[in-house]
């Protein structure tokens, strides 16, 4: 929980990782796309404020109890949701895989939710291991990485008949929340491949499946937004948003930040750190001292209001995973109250959804 005068916060981190890049799961003869791979994370942990840089030998691996002070100590989270990333044609023992974060369980509890994953390419063997990973960790999302390599593949869609199969199988089993990757490139990964192009079919095909699209797919921020306003059940996870933009490029976060709240709006935004590329703490911190500029060039999209920036750090997520909310921890009736005058476009994006939903 965090608190700001007066004013207290239920913080649900949407996208974290509690990762293995150490040297020893390098996997031999894949060694330069292992290193390539943590080296360009490496590159995304420098556009945070100098004073929370790591050295490059903590970046490798964190421990349990490294982890727990960067989340739960300092960085205020209640909840951390957990995404899955493979990568085993690098990884010996994969990147972060299900285990690797349910492996925190038996420590933490109940404030960590750990999310699955699929990989449409697996075939049948894939859905009988989302079938086990549902049933040992109770799934309520998976992480999706469209560009991730797999025996000669450089990327798949959500939208093609096998991908299907998967998305079916999770409706069968109670996954509802998909959250798949869509934004800036790793290398040595494809930039194409995590095109957000393929959640458009996929998201009115599947009406009671929830796709978080992390990273909200920049920088293709006008083709997602655009896309995103007329589907009612697809999200932006603000992981890279805030941590790569908020400090470093503080004008064009304003921009990805105004045109999400105008077209996707508040209700669909989801905070996440994205953990261990940056720590939760000044993200919390900036994201709620954090207003839009009185420059002339964002007058149009509006200023947020308290309400908004408790939606988006924990409420919103919370809803999606049926996270109880603790007493005092919700909107107040003052946010209410403040929050009853629309944001620029809002009533435009109920429209359009609804007409959406309709269809």
């Amino acid at each position: 929980m965090y608190e700001k005068d007066g004013e207290k916060y239920f913080i649900v981190d949407a996208h974290a990782h509690f990762w293995d890049a150490s040297r020893e799961n390098w996997k031999p003869g894949a060694e330069e796309f292992a290193k390539g791979w943590i080296d360009c994370f490496y590159g995304y942990h420098q556009l945070a404020p100098p004073e929370t840089h790591w050295d490059y030998e903590k970046y490798l691996k964190v421990s349990a109890d490294e982890f727990e002070n960067d989340i739960f100590v300092e960085g205020y989270v209640d909840k951390i949701i957990f995404q899955s990333t493979y990568l085993k044609e690098w990884y010996t023992e994969g990147f972060n895989t299900i285990d690797k974060n349910g492996s925190l369980l038996e420590r933490f509890g109940d404030k960590l939710i750990v999310n699955g994953r699929f990989d449409p390419r697996e075939g049948d063997a894939g859905l009988k291991q989302l079938e086990e990973d549902a049933k040992k960790y109770n799934l309520k999302g998976v992480k999706v990485y469209t560009a991730e390599w797999h025996q000669g593949s450089r990327g798949w869609r959500l939208d093609s008949p096998e991908a299907y199969r998967f998305l079916e199988k999770c409706q069968e089993l109670g996954i509802k929340n998909i959250h798949a990757h869509k934004g800036p490139t790793i290398w040595p990964l494809d930039k194409d491949a995590f095109s957000p192009v393929d959640i458009d079919a996929a998201a009115t095909d599947h009406q009671d499946l929830n796709f978080i699209i992390e990273h909200a797919a920049i920088p293709r921020i006008e083709d997602f937004c655009f896309m995103a306003v007329q589907e009612p059940n697809v999200y932006a996870g603000l992981s890279v948003v805030i941590g790569g933009l908020m400090h470093a490029r503080p004008k064009f976060f304003a921009k990805v930040m105004g045109e999400l709240l105008f077209w996707v709006g508040e209700d669909k935004l989801t905070f996440g750190s994205d953990y261990n590329i940056w720590v939760p703490k000044w993200q919390v911190e900036g994201f709620v001292d954090w207003q839009m500029p009185d420059d002339e060039a964002f007058t149009d999209y509006g200023k947020l209001t308290t309400a908004t920036k408790k939606k988006i750090l924990g409420l919103n997520a919370a809803k999606l995973y049926d996270i109880p909310v603790p007493e005092g921890l919700g909107l107040s009736e003052t946010d209410t109250t403040a929050d009853e005058s629309m944001q620029p476009g809002e009533e435009l994006v109920r429209d359009v959804a609804g007409q959406g939903a309709q269809a």
